[in-house]
C-alpha cells in the first residue's frame, strides 16, 4: 500500500541513479511524491533507477541529467522540471557526490576541485535554482 503523505508534491534528488540517492528517491515515491532523479549514470543505470522509483509508487519519475557543476544546465533542468511537474519543486535532496578514492596528500588539486565543485557548489547551485520554485 502506498502512503500518500507526499501526494501532489514534487521532489528532486540529486545523485539518485544509484546508492543512497536512489534509496531516498524510492522512499519519497513510496510516500506519494512525484520524483525527479538526477545523475550522470549509464543509460542502463538510469533506466533501472527510473523503474525502481516507479515501482515504489508516487506520481511518476523522470530523469534529468544536468551536470551540477554547470549553473546554466541546472537552470535548464529546473525549467524542464517545473514544466514536467506542472508547478513548483517542493523537496530538494542535495545528495550528489563524486568519489576520488585517494588520501588528501595523494590527491591532485584538479581532483580536489572536482569534488568541491560537485559536493559543495553543486548543492549551492541547485538550492539557488530551486529557491524561487
Amino acid at each position: 500500500m502506498i502512503d500518500t503523505f507526499l501526494h501532489g508534491r514534487t521532489a528532486l534528488v540529486t545523485g539518485s541513479t544509484s546508492g543512497i540517492g536512489l534509496a531516498i528517491a524510492s522512499a519519497l515515491a513510496a510516500h506519494g511524491a512525484r520524483v525527479a532523479i538526477n545523475g550522470l549514470g549509464t543509460p542502463e543505470q538510469i533506466t533501472s533507477a527510473i523503474a525502481e522509483v516507479n515501482a515504489a509508487g508516487g506520481g511518476g519519475t523522470r530523469h534529468f541529467g544536468a551536470d551540477l557543476r554547470a549553473p546554466d544546465a541546472i537552470e535548464t533542468m529546473m525549467m524542464e522540471l517545473s514544466d514536467w511537474s506542472g508547478g513548483g519543486i517542493d523537496i530538494l535532496v542535495n545528495n550528489a557526490g563524486i568519489l576520488r578514492d585517494k588520501s588528501f596528500a595523494k590527491m591532485e588539486l584538479a581532483d580536489f576541485r572536482l569534488v568541491m565543485d560537485v559536493h559543495v557548489m553543486g548543492a549551492v547551485h541547485c538550492t539557488k535554482a530551486v529557491w524561487p520554485h
